[in-house]
């Protein structure tokens, strides 16, 4: 224990020196916009007393003085900005302590083992990290001490400044157990010792003031005027970062040492097997939101039990994965989720917010936003997500005037087929019927541009090139004629669905959403590929009983029979690259679906 608390204490002492190493960076541009001005004193002094006479000296005053104005009000407007200025905030899910009362105790229990104040007050953020956040900046609303109820002892340092707030990542609180969150919010919570250290506090209250103000230079503005002079404050910003750049590094680091090293006295053992449970929960909410909820954004609806169902997809790893077969043993002990009065409130309100922060939805729920059920899934999102595809794929179909397709002796059928699909992707010669391709989406579709959209279309056929491209038009302008989202509510998102949530002013700034976008637009290939599989869905459904499903880990899947229908990429593709229909159709042939049957579009 004495080595431990020796090398607590040296990493606490490394990071306070770091932070007085960045206030000398401040009181170095404090010197530097003031000596000017104690120049022009002396020269104005020096005239009536006799000590600095003569034409040069009067000259020196004229000069010196308007500069050390000059000076002195540039200073002002840049300390004025840095101090006013809204440092950035991380969007989550706020908790009142009414709101999860055995989670503010199990964190205040660990900060007196620790040694350290507790938090303020506790957040949610719908990812797999954990962190203290300073929100004391008067921007920010009140004191979450006083917001919270918390005590002076609960929430400030001894020094009188009010601790950081402790934010949690959601996925954390429905997977692990509760002595598992408790080992790996250990080395976290250590932190606010150093961290509420008034010189650290100071420091980074500086950087952060700093880093707001190039934010706010950086904004977009009318007026030339008001340009000029914004241009000049995130100058002398981006320099004072400059200078103090590498020492607010080094004193982050010896903050996140001394927090490590003090945390070691708590549940280490435990740790160790918690930090696999971190590796875990983070691939299987990675494979979560981009394999189960992004197909759902895209039709517009979000699934409202996100963290319950990164347990049913871990629970899937671990039973797929032989390596993970040991972490199915602890869902017999108490969640971590237990410890919220409503969990399933709470899980509503992370859900929305990481549907804004991944995808970019709206802020609250509406007609064109509404959230699904894991129930529902398969029937609301997997059949509809299909059968909107393959109408898309039809329409493109019709523009091109593509016949209806004819199955040797059947006759021929009006509607929407997947032999349609089939023949015209397989006839090598051109289609007397079929006009010409011309562009015909005044905005283009995100994502690569023309090289690489080509690169990407070389290897395919003719017709495979031209339906993607058709595809990807129809595609852009369906996106481009969507009603305009509303905007932010002026309260924090979640908070509605939050229990006993409190109500601050918009703390993040949302227009640039999504912020964390999943993954890249998908390429005209990608599209194609999707909707003929939408098909072949669609046909498999409607004429061989086959049902939508949904896997934890895979997302959208098909159900044949009961059991899983096998991949179709490989003979999706072959249509596509060679204009090859004979492995798909032989799919389908050992399938029973009927590709020449009419399927019903949405």
């Amino acid at each position: 224990m004495s080595g431990s608390g020796t090398g607590t204490e040296a990493g606490a002492q490394a990071a306070r020196s770091r932070a007085v190493a960045v206030l000398r960076v401040r009181s170095q541009a404090l010197a530097v916009a003031v000596l000017p001005a104690a120049g022009a004193v002396i020269l104005l002094a020096g005239g009536p007393t006799g000590h600095l006479p003569g034409t040069v000296w009067d000259l020196a005053r004229w000069v010196l003085t308007p500069l050390a104005v000059l000076v002195l009000l540039a200073a002002a407007g840049v300390a004025l900005v840095v101090a006013r200025a809204r440092p950035a905030v991380s969007p989550t899910v706020p908790i009142a302590e009414a709101a999860a009362p055995e989670l503010y105790r199990m964190v205040r229990d660990l900060a007196d083992r620790l040694d350290v104040p507790a938090p303020s007050a506790i957040a949610l953020t719908p990812d797999c990290d954990s962190w203290l956040e300073d929100r004391t900046h008067p921007a920010h609303g009140p004191p979450p001490a006083e917001e919270h109820g918390v005590t002076a002892a609960a929430g400030r340092h001894p020094d009188g400044v009010a601790t950081p707030v402790l934010v949690i990542g959601s996925p954390f609180l429905w997977w692990m157990r509760v002595g598992e969150l408790r080992a790996v919010l250990a080395p976290v919570v250590a932190g606010t010792g150093p961290s509420a250290h008034p010189d650290i506090a100071a420091a980074r209250r500086f950087v952060r003031g700093l880093d707001a103000a190039v934010a706010v230079a950086s904004a977009p503005r009318r007026g030339p005027v008001f340009r000029a002079v914004l241009a000049g404050v995130g100058w002398a910003a981006r320099v004072l970062l400059r200078g103090c750049r590498g020492h607010a590094a080094e004193m982050e680091r010896s903050v996140a040492a001394a927090a490590a090293e003090r945390a070691q006295a708590v549940d280490y053992g435990l740790r160790i097997v918690a930090q696999e449970q971190v590796g875990l929960a983070y691939a299987g909410w990675d494979r979560l939101l981009t394999r189960v909820a992004l197909p759902a954004w895209r039709m517009g609806r979000w699934p409202s039990r996100l963290n319950a169902g990164v347990v049913s997809a871990l629970t899937e790893l671990s039973r797929r994965d032989r390596l993970a077969e040991g972490f199915a043993s602890r869902l017999g002990e108490r969640p971590a989720c237990d410890l919220l009065e409503e969990p399933g409130a709470v899980d509503e309100a992370a859900s929305l917010l990481a549907a804004r922060l991944f995808h970019g939805g709206p802020a609250e729920p509406g007609p064109n936003w509404s959230p699904v059920h894991w129930s529902d899934y398969p029937e609301e999102v997997v059949d509809r997500k299909w059968r909107t595809d393959a109408a898309r794929l039809h329409r493109v179909l019709d523009v091109l005037r593509v016949r209806p397709a004819a199955d040797g002796a059947a006759p021929v059928s009006d509607g929407p087929s997947l032999s349609r699909v089939l023949d015209h992707l397989t006839n090598p010669d051109p289609d007397p019927a079929a006009e010409p391709v011309q562009p015909t989406a005044p905005t283009p579709p995100a994502g690569p541009g023309p090289a690489p959209e080509d690169e990407d279309l070389a290897d395919t056929t003719a017709r495979s090139a031209a339906l993607a491209a058709r595809l990807s038009a129809e595609l852009a302008r369906e996106e481009a004629a969507a009603s305009p989202r509303p905007a932010a509510p002026s309260t924090a998102p979640g908070n509605a669905a939050a229990p006993a949530a409190h109500d601050p002013v918009a703390l993040w700034d949302d227009r640039a959403l999504p912020l964390f976008p999943l993954q890249p637009p998908r390429t005209a290939r990608e599209l194609l590929a999707d909707h003929i599989t939408a098909m072949v869905c669609c046909a498999a459904m409607d004429t061989a009983g086959a049902v939508p499903g949904l896997d934890w880990l895979d997302g959208p899947v098909l159900l044949v029979g009961g059991e899983r229908a096998a991949d179709l990429s490989p003979q999706v593709l072959a249509l596509i690259e060679d204009g090859d229909p004979a492995a798909l159709r032989l799919w389908l042939a050992r399938q029973g679906i009927r590709p020449e049957k009419p399927v019903r579009l949405v």
